[in-house]
């Protein structure tokens, strides 16, 4: 069975909702696991956590936006 080629994440050239999935990792302390061996080496708590932090995030500065 062939292995996966490594991709290198380049986290300056990032679209914005990718982003801020690698920045709730960081805070979160998870982001040097998410870069050597990929989002798999994660459990569900903790990507669910990531998951409802970067929803939390999104409807904050939607509702800065409907306040402007």
């Amino acid at each position: 069975m062939a292995k996966k080629k490594e991709k290198k994440i380049d986290l300056n050239n990032l679209e914005p909702e990718e982003k801020l999935k690698y920045e709730v990792a960081e805070e979160l302390g998870l982001l040097d696991r998410v870069l050597s061996d990929g989002w798999k080496s994660l459990t569900s708590k903790e990507t669910g956590r990531i998951g409802g932090i970067v929803t939390r995030k999104k409807r904050q500065e939607e509702e800065k936006e409907i306040k402007k």
